[in-house]
């Protein structure tokens, strides 16, 4: 499993991140956590030594089942665990709003560390800008939680260079997490950019576009009430197959690699400059196994040109994923 090191944190990564986002079950139509944890584990055993979570993926759900992933693997200090804050829930849990208040940010951080079973978050995410409360006072309360141990590096996630620079003028920002794929690449033309210019390391989320590139569907699909899926432009009928043909494109240069839609979506995702590390999120063992395979061998630069011209060909109309944003 290829490794990095994450920025100038001094954590040593694998390049791939196991996202958790859909082991929580929320907004993807539920999840099977025992198969979930053994996803996890599976992931660990291939070398997956980072984990990104946050509390509102099944409200507490997927922290919790990262928790006992790490009781189960019993070596805590070799696996990189990243969860976020600064989102919260009616009891309902169907309103959820920005809370990056201080107050709110102590409150979470125990509530993870308990989930979590641990005493330290290696990297602690404000999950998306919150305009009523000042970054300078959400990085006071985050720089507070450092000198407790309680935190190691603070990421941002969902952030514009400009919110990220003034989270920067209020203290140290390690990681930054942004939504990148094939099909949306707006992080592309200045975010990633800025990053690497400033040496600040990346996660980037999305690689699969919510499952769209990874080859497996034909455009008949309907989502479960409660699936996101439905509420993105990319999955209604005319929009999904216009998809579709771009990824059975995609899936002869994938073919000429040997390798999954999927692993050559992720490959894709990491040769990109500026991205440090690709989150991918699986539901079982055998599709981490799948996404374990982006690893150790490269998309060469005349494929990386014909990826270019398909996308041109087929997609006249992106689409970004601002609908997966919370209300402020």
């Amino acid at each position: 499993m290829e490794r990095i090191s994450f920025g100038t944190t001094g954590l040593d990564v694998s390049r791939i991140v196991f996202g958790t986002w859909v082991s929580g079950g929320w907004a993807w139509g539920g999840s099977d956590q025992n198969e979930a944890q053994r996803a996890i584990l599976r992931g660990l055993e291939l070398g997956i030594n980072f984990i990104d979570t946050a509390p509102v993926y099944g409200f507490g759900q997927a922290e919790t089942l990262v928790g006992r992933a790490l009781r189960q693997w019993g070596r805590r200090d070799s696996v990189v665990v990243a969860t976020k804050c600064g989102l919260e829930w009616d009891e309902r849990r169907t309103r959820i709003r920005r809370n990056s208040s201080p107050d709110r940010i102590r409150w979470e951080v125990d509530q993870s560390l308990g989930r979590l079973g641990v005493d330290r978050i290696d990297l602690y995410q404000l999950h998306w800008p919150d305009a009523r409360t000042p970054f300078a006072a959400t990085m006071e309360a985050l720089r507070e939680l450092q000198d407790a141990g309680k935190i190691h590096h603070i990421g941002l996630s969902n952030f514009q260079v400009e919110q990220i620079d003034a989270c920067r003028a209020a203290g140290p920002v390690a990681g930054v997490q942004p939504p990148f794929n094939l099909f949306e690449r707006a992080a592309a033309s200045e975010l990633l950019p800025y990053c690497r210019d400033q040496g600040l390391a990346t996660l980037v989320y999305g690689g699969l576009c919510r499952g769209l590139l990874s080859g497996k569907f034909t455009g008949e699909e309907r989502f479960a009430k409660g699936d996101l899926r439905r509420g993105d432009p990319k999955f209604k009928p005319d929009k999904f197959k216009q998809y579709l043909k771009a990824v059975a494109a995609l899936r002869k240069i994938a073919d000429r690699y040997q390798r999954s839609m999927a692993q050559f979506a992720l490959r894709w995702a990491l040769q990109q400059p500026g991205v440090t590390c690709v989150i991918a999120g699986a539901r079982t063992a055998a599709q981490v196994e799948d996404n374990a395979g982006l690893s150790g061998w490269q998309i060469e630069s005349e494929d990386l040109h014909r990826v270019e011209e398909i996308l041109a060909r087929h997609i006249k109309t992106p689409v970004g994923p601002e609908f997966l944003a919370p209300p402020e």
